[in-house]
């Protein structure tokens, strides 16, 4: 059971995990040993996620979310199969929290009167310098 907040649980049995070959460090271990993984963790299907998490969970998954509604983790930033493992399944609880957080409703302000007043300055100060660039004007010959 991996514990994600107080009220949401993904059981185990609901990850796929496939070790791949990693690129980058390694040594000659790189081409021997399968030591990325790959997290899949099918999102459109799980019975632990509510709809509203589900849903906030595609959003922020992006490229990650196969067209089969599966989320796809790759970690391969660790030389060892367990520690990126452990990568893979923090990055995934992390994704999951951050799409359990309600997002807040925004708020409809007006701007402050001196805000107003500032714009307006401005664009007064601006109108004055651009007047200045006119045509020159020959004056009493």
């Amino acid at each position: 059971m991996l514990n994600i907040t107080k009220t949401i649980f993904v059981n185990k049995t609901e990850l796929q995990e496939t070790f791949i070959r990693s690129s980058g460090p390694g040594g000659q271990n790189v081409n021997k040993v399968a030591t990325a993984v790959q997290l899949r963790f099918d999102v459109i299907n799980s019975p632990s996620l509510p709809d509203d998490v589900r849903e906030r969970l595609i959003r922020l998954a992006g490229k990650r979310m196969t067209e089969d509604g599966v989320l796809l983790i790759e970690a391969r930033r660790f030389r060892t199969q367990e520690r990126n493992r452990e990568d893979a399944l923090n990055r995934l609880t992390d994704l999951i929290r951050k799409a359990s957080k309600k997002p807040v409703p925004r708020r409809r302000t007006k701007p402050s009167l001196a805000s107003r007043q500032r714009r307006l300055d401005g664009k007064r100060r601006k109108s004055r310098i651009k007047r200045m660039r006119g045509p020159v004007s020959r004056g009493e010959e």
